[in-house]
């Protein structure tokens, strides 16, 4: 088909009742890819299509193409950032706009490593001109932060060049479309040299031992909500000289997706290879060099699948460190040896998730985050003893990451609390010496921040399902209405820590916050974890209903005035739990939100396909694409008779923009009241701070209004 004639079945028919908002809608969207480089023809049909809407009537109350009208502006509403386009939503108050912001400021720095030789930190956070995230340098603790990055487009990963540090690569996409590609970074003020082509979605992998060079790997790019597509996807590792770029080494090709370079060998004849086959399936791969002969370790021949993941060899490289749930029901840390198979078990009693190891540079302690109950803690292995090292006392809150110095016995680890997120910290071991790097959080005046309870349900089953309540200050009496927000995943959870953008809510709106832990969610172990696979999936639904039932039963909660909301996997959640129990909430929220599976599965990037397949159930299959239309939130719509907010990314490579505009269009069709904005410049869910901001904003208004609650 043609760039003219995709063009003009983009110009859809729509009910008479609608016809106006609906033609302007789409000449807007016509409008909006002729500027990103659409032919000319694409522009005249664009302007056609709105002269034709004008001519049969007003449009919708929204506000686009950057800028709200002036004579809202004038009246105290918030401008439309450029970029964004807002259907069917009212203008958003300035004042309410001012408190989310006010809101989403906090000091947050992502803890990306340590400089090779010496000892400063390397941190992403978002920069000041661009409100996306660039690349940062502590020299030392409590040090003002000293930028090395800048461009429009957030850098996704930063890695300094491992023996001194004379360069960082970089990973970046462009507008939240995730085809990232890497880039070498000489320093302030150099411009960014390319290291990989445009066409394919490259992932730096490590650097080999020498130093000299890195792996890359690379998957090829489909467009699929364009309408491209394959069934067939390969994984390339290429071999990067990033001082001399323009000839990169092929590797190998490695069959399907979901591989990722996991360690080297100390004297680099060797990689550990993952291979994901699922949430629940993981394979560890060897891959000699420099022939690249590859075989599997595990499982071996004859034994079940199970969830392992490579951490690193040991100074021998005769072993090799992993996490497994092979052995029991929680990923524990083990010790495989490679000449015989075996593995020796190390961490059996914890009872919980190990989530991350990371190995110290001389092999001799392996720092553990343990997931309990949803919050991170550390924990400290000593190698030679085979045994857990008493630690410090440390900051209080959920430890998110942690990595070692590659010089020093020490370990750099951030912390989410209730007071703010990502606050970083080092360990010097074994002086068991802990410092603070960034200066410690102030809580803005009048907050009375708490931490959240763990709360649990029986679901129709008689399955407890976990989830976090947030409650408002004390100064806001009354049982309280209730924001349910549902991770996205589904293989996720909902964790401890740092409220975000859920104060504004808490502290200025007097709204409870639930975050449940539905079947299918991660950190309870792998039962639980596969209990909404497949023809499983509306039972993850129904734990939602049952969390309405406890609600009800909560006396400081208000069960008839709850908005659920969610992205992603939790935006079909959402929308789903809008179709089933719609005269039971107040409204909802779907945010890049799957609302088909069968064209969710046709659209999704080809090199994420079989991973969601084993998921959600293969679409190919005629009984299960019947199963997955029929409980898909598209063909229930009729029933979603509530104020529905859809949010969406035009970029976004997972849940296409697709997704949201037909549940759009076949829930407005009906009546419902639906608001809808959509980002040129985003993808799977809203990076910039400005877009950031607005959402915020505009999810307070839309609360207020379907809650009933009065001005902040």
């Amino acid at each position: 088909m043609g760039s003219a004639e995709k063009t003009i079945q983009a110009v859809r028919p729509v009910t008479s009742a609608q016809q106006g908002e609906h033609a302007w809608v789409h000449g807007v969207r016509i409008l909006a890819r002729a500027r990103q480089g659409a032919r000319a023809l694409a522009a005249v049909l664009g302007l056609a299509v709105l002269l034709q809407a004008r001519a049969q009537g007003p449009a919708a109350p929204s506000q686009r193409e950057g800028a709200a009208p002036a004579a809202m502006v004038e009246a105290g509403a918030l401008a439309l950032p450029p970029g964004l386009h807002a259907f069917g939503m009212p203008p958003v108050p300035r004042a309410l706009a001012s408190a989310a912001a006010a809101s989403n400021r906090y000091e947050a720095a992502a803890l990306t490593g340590w400089h090779p030789v010496r000892r400063e930190l390397l941190v992403a956070r978002r920069a000041a001109d661009a409100g996306v995230s660039q690349v940062f340098e502590l020299a030392a603790p409590q040090a003002n932060a000293r930028r090395l990055t800048r461009g429009q487009e957030p850098v996704a990963l930063a890695t300094w060049e491992p023996r001194e540090g004379r360069f960082l690569v970089l990973q970046r996409a462009q507008g939240g479309n995730e085809a990232f590609r890497l880039y070498r970074h000489d320093g302030p003020g150099e411009p960014e040299v390319a290291l990989t082509d445009a066409e394919h979605r490259w992932q730096f992998q490590l650097w080999l031992p020498e130093g000299d060079r890195f792996i890359a790997s690379a998957v090829p790019l489909d467009r699929t909500a364009e309408a491209g597509t394959r069934e067939d996807v390969s994984t390339v590792l290429w071999l990067i000289d990033p001082v001399q770029p323009g000839a990169p080494a092929r590797l190998a090709a490695l069959p399907g997706s979901g591989w990722r370079v996991a360690a080297a060998s100390p004297d680099g004849r060797q990689l550990a290879l993952e291979r994901r086959r699922s949430a629940e399936a993981a394979e560890v791969w060897l891959m000699e060099l420099p022939a690249a002969r590859l075989r599997r370790v595990l499982p071996r021949e004859g034994e079940p699948e199970a969830s392992e993941r490579p951490v690193g060899f040991d100074a021998a490289g005769a072993a090799l460190w992993l996490l497994s749930d092979r052995q029991g029901e929680f990923r524990e840390l083990g010790r495989l040896d490679l000449a015989t198979g075996q593995v020796q078990r190390l961490s059996a009693d914890l009872g919980w998730d190990v989530e991350a190891a990371a190995l110290s540079h001389d092999r001799r302690w392996i720092a553990l985050v343990v997931n309990v109950d949803g919050r991170g803690e550390l924990r400290l292995l000593d190698v030679r003893e085979g045994r857990l090292a008493a630690l410090p006392a440390l900051p209080p809150g959920s430890v998110t990451r942690a990595i070692w110095h590659p010089q020093r016995n020490e370990l750099a680890f951030s912390v989410s609390s209730v007071l703010a997120p990502n606050q970083l910290y080092t360990l010097e071991w074994p002086a068991a010496r802990v410092q603070a790097w960034m200066r410690p959080p102030v809580p803005a005046p009048g907050r009375e921040l708490a931490e959240p309870k763990v709360v649990r349900w029986p679901s129709f089953d008689g399955l407890m399902i976990p989830g976090l309540l947030h409650l408002p200050p004390a100064r806001f009496a009354g049982p309280r209405p209730v924001f349910v927000s549902i991770h996205g995943g589904p293989e996720s959870q909902a964790r401890a820590g740092y409220a975000g953008r859920y104060n504004l809510l808490l502290q200025e709106l007097g709204i409870a916050v639930l975050q449940p832990n539905v079947r299918g969610s991660s950190g309870y172990g792998k039962r639980y974890l596969g209990l909404d696979n497949g023809r499983l999936r509306e039972d993850a639904v129904k734990d939602i209903g049952a969390l309405l039932d406890w609600i009800a039963t909560q006396p400081q909660l208000d069960a008839s005035r709850v908005v659920v909301a969610g992205g992603s996997y939790g935006g079909y959640m959402s929308l789903a739990v809008a179709a089933t129990y719609p005269e039971r909430i107040a409204g909802s929220i779907s945010t890049v939100g799957i609302s088909h599976f069968v064209s969710f599965l046709r659209r999704t990037e080809s090199y994420r396909r079989d991973l969601r397949r084993a998921e959600y159930g293969d679409e190919r299959d005629p009984a299960m694409r019947d199963f997955l239309d029929r409980i898909s939130p598209l063909t229930n719509a009729h029933r979603i008779t509530r104020p529905l907010f859809v949010v969406q990314g035009r970029n976004d490579p997972r849940v296409p923009w697709t997704e949201a505009e037909q549940i759009v269009q076949r829930v407005r069709a009906q009546g419902t009241p639906v608001w809808y904005l959509l980002a040129d410049n985003e993808g799977h869910g809203f990076t910039r701070r400005e877009n950031t901001d607005y959402l915020s904003a505009a999810t307070a208004l839309f609360l207020r209004q379907v809650m009933g609650l009065t001005d902040p």
